[in-house]
């Protein structure tokens, strides 16, 4: 389907209704008393109830306005909620219908968990664990087969459901912790329930449901709950540029236009640089933002202002009931972006503190920096996104340490220090996600051929570097993956994650030496990171590479960091007395993950292929 008629909604909304109705949803199934925005839009779909009059009588709500869509099986009614007189509790929204009996509706106001100034979202203190839910663990397999779900299980097909849930991810929280991580960005986990692919979770087919595959709404929470307690903090992963072509509306659109139609299947073009073109054709903006990514994924429209306001509270709702500490949107830039930055303003209008970081994946910092909030552009746009994904870096800590060349050359350590020359294009360079693969990149340690001084050398750059540091699961046991062969192969399972693995690597004493010793120096970093705010907020100083040798400093007014990357295949001996601005009056430098003493007053030698993260004394 992908042109809906319009004969046909003018058809439908003129069907003569039956003597009885019947509710299939209200959305969002409940709300909140204390929001800062008061209004409160009710998505009410049902069997021919679009001349239904909503009546309630409960002090401090009031209906504000009622909405007819073009399918008669829908009714927007948007509420008031005054917090000053509202009470949580439950009441009854009645709709009425001529010469029909009354709809009753049963409605709940809860209290909220806490003041929305409270909510603190992550920060570059944190470093972020990304895992896909299905590859991760099973820990429940009776929910590996759900009947009502078409896509079932079969490990032997990398594309197919593998059974990995929200309890697998539980069960090895404290693996996660170890680590040294602090955060979980798990790929989505609402219901996509389409008959194959549907493992990756970004063809959605209900927003406010959790895949049964992976769970219940109750155990998603609960996985949150368990994870703050543990110290780790939960990031929701989130689609709003399209759903899943089995979406549960697709079969009833409110609207014609709540997805993008064409005449015919019309792809995206991909043109992401026409979003700020002001030279670009109106059919290129149009492809681009109105395009579909796949025939499986209906393009949503942002600018219809149900939907859109379906959407904000949708993500509100899983931020409140869930008690979530961050969002990472989905191809942020194929939305409309005046919607999405209405989108940003509204999270963080409710929550001053909260995250979100947005995937944006261009070719060059000035469009990265673009959609991060408060970014100078002549065309006075404010994406109001605090948080934007630094592809750049990615790229280069996927390839510099396969690389040598001239120091005019954009290539080794001078492409390292060229990406980082272009931080002064960001308004804010601590919310940069920086990272070196996710799931839809070449896995770094297939890339480097599991060299494992290449890996010590970009996961030292990661997690010393400015910005909101991000890892991809299994990369710290060494696990490879070549993305073409297919997305299936850097998406494999975690090892130990399923009964009868030969090997668990999630437990110390049956992991492999190279399992051991990827873990063991990942281990030691992100732990020893965890206490750095030098790291997480200090100053940067780096120097023109000379020979393949990079060499960069943080700091602040109570510590200093100074960080070596050899990337040459033979060590060097490095002229301490270039940097003497930076090590000023500091004397020694410990190594923190050898332990090692370096002498500042005199030059050393580095090893090759070497990096040294020295704590200046």
């Amino acid at each position: 389907m992908f042109m809906l008629k319009k004969i046909l909604f003018i058809l439908l909304c003129s069907i003569i209704l039956p003597l009885t109705a019947q509710i299939n949803r209200v959305e969002p199934s409940f709300w909140w008393v204390g929001m800062k925005n008061p209004q409160l839009q009710l998505l009410i779909h049902g069997t021919e109830i679009c001349t239904c009059l909503p009546i309630i009588n409960y002090p401090g709500i009031k209906v504000l306005k009622t909405n007819r869509a073009c399918s008669p099986n829908y009714l927007f009614v948007t509420l008031d909620i005054d917090s000053k007189i509202a009470k949580t509790g439950t009441f009854q929204i009645i709709l009425k219908q001529p010469n029909k009996q009354d709809i009753s509706i049963t409605y709940e106001l809860k209290k909220r968990r806490s003041a929305s100034s409270d909510r603190k979202g992550f920060t570059s203190a944190d470093v972020v664990y990304l895992l896909m839910p299905d590859r991760f663990a099973n820990g429940d397999p009776k929910n590996d087969i759900i009947d009502a779900q078409p896509d079932k299980l079969n490990r032997r097909i990398d594309y197919a459901r593998h059974g990995g849930d929200i309890k697998g991810i539980v069960d090895h929280l404290d693996y996660i912790k170890e680590m040294g991580a602090t955060a979980i960005w798990c790929t989505p986990v609402q219901e996509n329930n389409y008959e194959k692919f549907s493992y990756h979770g970004y063809a959605i087919s209900d927003y406010y449901k959790i895949d049964p595959r992976f769970g219940s709404n109750a155990e998603y929470s609960n996985f949150v709950e368990a994870s703050h307690q543990k110290g780790l903090k939960v990031i929701m992963d989130m689609v709003s540029n399209h759903c899943g072509i089995w979406s549960w509306w697709m079969a009833d659109l409110p609207f014609e236009d709540w997805i993008h139609q064409w005449p015919a299947m019309t792809y995206t073009n991909h043109k992401a640089g026409t979003i700020k073109d002001t030279h670009a054709s109106e059919i290129d903006k149009k492809l681009f933002i109105d395009g579909w990514f796949d025939k499986t994924m209906p393009d949503m429209n942002q600018k219809n202002p149900y939907f859109w306001t379906y959407y904000i509270q949708n993500s509100i709702w899983w931020i409140e009931s869930s008690n979530l500490d961050g969002i990472r949107m989905d191809t942020y830039q194929y939305n409309d972006r005046d919607a999405m930055a209405q989108w940003s303003k509204a999270i963080t209008d409710e929550y001053p503190k909260f995250n979100i970081v947005g995937e944006t994946s261009f070719a060059n910092s000035m469009d990265i920096a673009f959609w991060q909030k408060n970014s100078v552009n002549s065309l006075k746009y404010n994406s109001e996104l605090p948080t934007v994904m630094d592809f750049i870096l990615q790229r280069c800590l996927l390839s510099c340490f396969n690389e040598h060349g001239k120091f005019w050359e954009d290539l080794g350590m001078n492409r390292l220090y060229n990406s980082i020359g272009n931080d002064y294009l960001y308004p804010d360079i601590n919310n940069l996600l920086i990272f070196a693969e996710n799931h839809d990149t070449q896995r770094i340690n297939e890339n480097y051929k599991g060299d494992f001084n290449k890996f010590k050398m970009a996961m030292s750059v990661l997690m010393t570097m400015r910005g909101i540091p991000q890892i991809y699961y299994g990369s710290e046991i060494g696990m490879r993956g070549n993305k073409d062969v297919g997305d299936g192969d850097i998406r494999q399972d975690f090892p130990g994650g399923w009964a009868g693995d030969s090997i668990n690597a999630f437990n110390p004493k049956s992991r492999n030496e190279v399992q051991k010793k990827y873990f063991d120096f990942m281990a030691k970093l992100l732990n020893w990171r965890k206490t750095k705010t030098v790291i997480h907020t200090g100053s940067l100083t780096h120097y023109c590479p000379e020979k393949d040798v990079y060499v960069y400093f943080r700091y602040n007014d109570t510590e200093k960091i100074m960080v070596v990357i050899n990337n040459n295949e033979s060590s060097i001996n490095l002229n301490i007395n270039r940097y003497t601005e930076s090590i000023e009056n500091k004397t020694r430098g410990i190594d923190v993950i050898s332990c090692k003493t370096y002498n500042l007053k005199s030059d050393f030698s580095i090893p090759a292929q070497t990096a040294i993260i020295l704590e200046l004394k």
